[in-house]
């Protein structure tokens, strides 16, 4: 990988690299190497060494790519993080993951033996691209470095996968071969760069194939096309949930006039409906995708050119996939079971002892998806195994939400389902059975603790108070979940 930002700083050293969405700062193949070569001083003079741990919780998307890219090719470990989760929650995550430093432009409650730096203050800013690097290039070739991140499977999210700097470039080479990404190609990311679709499919991709990259803090559909023909996209980095929404956009006309050839969509089931309505008001083709954190991201996916079919993740890319039933055995084409995959991008192992029964003997990795491969070998998705609620992309773990709930005393059983929504595909509500009869602020309560100990995305979008949890709650997309004991209270295990 570093070869990669070497051979792009000397054959297009002013070619843009990155760029805000939404600004003037931008960063060229040059100074991303320069800027590389200062954070490897700044790391060497100041621990850890290869091999350690460096958390980055960066709210800047350019900081960030530049921490993240100089941490993972100096040999260590980048573990990403969200800096506006709740304090109690970067408190969890930061307590699994234990890094030796941590390198952010928040205030985080980090604890008081980790050292930290402040991107902006640790002596590698764009003025400063000219210093000498400490850290010798050859010798950060034979470092392993890579990315720590939370599983996205069955194993729940205390399962952690890393994904060292061969598999991650392996992934992104796959990705840029595969949406025949070029050095004209402009993409746009409006997604969280601390989800491995970010980091490898826009960041590394991009890399890989000498591109540019604009990068957004978040999406906004107002203007949204005004500003895709400005900065002269290529190629859109989305989820289904923006999809639904730049369907009905009033402004969507405006994206006949742009250059995008074409859209990739990931993280989360895509609707029939909302691709062909999409593909109707902007004329431009979806690449309905599908991946995992246990697979660098990718898996199959849609050909750019050749048939794409409408409600398939597509063809496996590099990887191999196969759909087996309850006894393991392998299904004929057309048949639901449970998706397996392996290959070069696919872990062989978590990072800690959970999710060993995920893995067959011979390499293959349960998804805990459910679904078919039909004659043409192309993957369809039913549903999962197991009671995850992708909210938009977004993967919410029930259980994680309960213990909140159950924190409280005055809640005697919590269970958090999914229900459908039209443009997130799923979220979750809270059906919270309270010790007695309620007080007037039990709702109000546990919202609020909902809102100090988890991520915007993981909040229930209602809290329902019921005298039972329902067998099966007939306008609830997933089986009800019990929590706790029959009397009292539970802090249950997050």
């Amino acid at each position: 990988m570093i070869n990669w930002l070497d051979a792009r700083a000397r054959e297009q050293p002013r070619q843009t690299y990155l760029r805000e969405a939404h600004g003037n700062r931008s960063i060229t193949y040059s100074e991303m190497l320069a800027l590389v070569h200062g954070w490897w001083a700044d790391l060497d003079a100041c621990g850890p060494p290869a091999g350690r741990r460096i958390a980055i919780g960066v709210s800047d998307p350019l900081d960030f790519a530049v921490v993240f890219l100089a941490t993972i090719t100096s040999g260590r470990h980048a573990v990403p993080l969200d800096p506006d989760s709740p304090p109690a929650e970067l408190e969890r995550a930061l307590r699994r993951a234990r890094p030796d430093l941590v390198v952010t432009d928040r205030s985080l409650p980090i604890p008081a033996e980790v050292r930290q730096l402040n991107p902006r203050l640790a002596g590698n800013r764009l003025e400063d691209v000219g210093r000498p690097a400490a850290t010798n290039f050859d010798q950060c070739q034979g470092m392993r470095g890579g990315v720590l991140l939370a599983g996205s499977g069955t194993a729940g999210p205390a399962t952690q996968v890393f994904l060292d700097i061969d598999q991650l470039s392996h992934v992104a080479a796959t990705v840029a071969r595969h949406h025949q990404l070029g050095h004209s190609d402009i993409g746009y990311n409006p997604l969280p760069l601390v989800h491995v679709n970010t980091q490898v499919v826009g960041l590394l991709a991009t890399l890989c194939s000498g591109a540019t990259l604009v990068l957004d803090r978040r999406f906004r559909r107002r203007g949204f096309w005004g500003m895709i023909d400005r900065q002269r996209v290529t190629w859109i980095n989305a989820v289904p949930a923006i999809l639904a929404l730049l369907a009905i956009d009033p402004q969507v006309a405006r994206a006949h006039d742009c250059r995008v050839r074409f859209v990739r969509s990931a993280a989360a089931p895509l609707p029939v409906e909302v691709l062909r309505a999409f593909e109707a008001a902007t004329g431009i083709p979806v690449l309905e995708t599908y991946g995992m954190t246990e697979a660098g991201s990718l898996i199959t996916a849609n050909p750019p050119h050749g048939t794409r079919k409408p409600g398939s993740v597509g063809v496996p890319v590099d990887s191999e996939v196969r759909v087996v039933d309850d006894n393991g055995t392998v299904c004929p084409p057309d048949m639901v079971g449970t998706v397996q995959v392996r290959g070069p991008g696919v872990i062989r192992a978590y990072a800690g002892p959970t999710g060993r029964d995920r893995f067959t003997h011979d390499g293959w990795l349960d998804t805990g998806d459910i679904g078919f491969l039909d004659s043409d070998g192309y993957l369809f998705l039913s549903g999962r195994t197991d009671d995850v609620i992708n909210r938009g992309g977004e993967k919410v773990y029930p259980r994680e939400v309960e213990a909140i709930l159950l924190a409280d005393p005055r809640v005697r059983h919590a269970a958090v389902v999914s229900r459908p929504d039209a443009v997130l595909g799923e979220v979750p509500v809270a059906l919270v059975v309270p010790v007695d009869i309620p007080d007037a602020t039990l709702r109000y309560d546990l919202a609020e603790r909902c809102e100090e100990g988890l991520a915007k995305f993981k909040r229930p979008t209602s809290i329902e108070i019921v005298s039972d949890l329902p067998a099966r709650p007939a306008d609830l997309s997933r089986r009800e979940r019990r929590a706790g004991p029959t009397t009292g209270h539970s802090h249950a295990a997050a």
